[in-house]
């Protein structure tokens, strides 16, 4: 265990950080396994910009990679374009 004020602090502040990012990659993941059942191109297409911007929030505070980021935008993009054809 820490000893010095600085390092409980830390300690502290490093617990509530990881709840916030626990629920917001888990938020993120719901909502990205939604859009991925969408069947609708009109609601998915709707609903992929709020996706997307939830993602660039995780990968701008490093809490996923950013080449993670990119991949699953790409591909998330890619099916709801897919659904148009259907």
């Amino acid at each position: 265990m820490a000893h010095h004020k600085s390092a409980l602090k830390r300690v502290r502040q490093d617990k509530k950080k990881r709840l916030l990012n626990r629920y917001y990659k888990k938020t993120t993941r719901s909502a990205i396994a939604k859009l991925r059942e969408m069947e609708d191109h009109k609601e998915a297409s709707a609903f992929l910009p709020k996706v997307v911007s939830m993602i660039d929030k995780l990968a701008k505070k490093n809490t996923w990679h950013k080449n993670k980021a990119n991949n699953l935008k790409s591909k998330l993009t890619k099916q709801v374009s897919a659904l148009e054809a259907k």
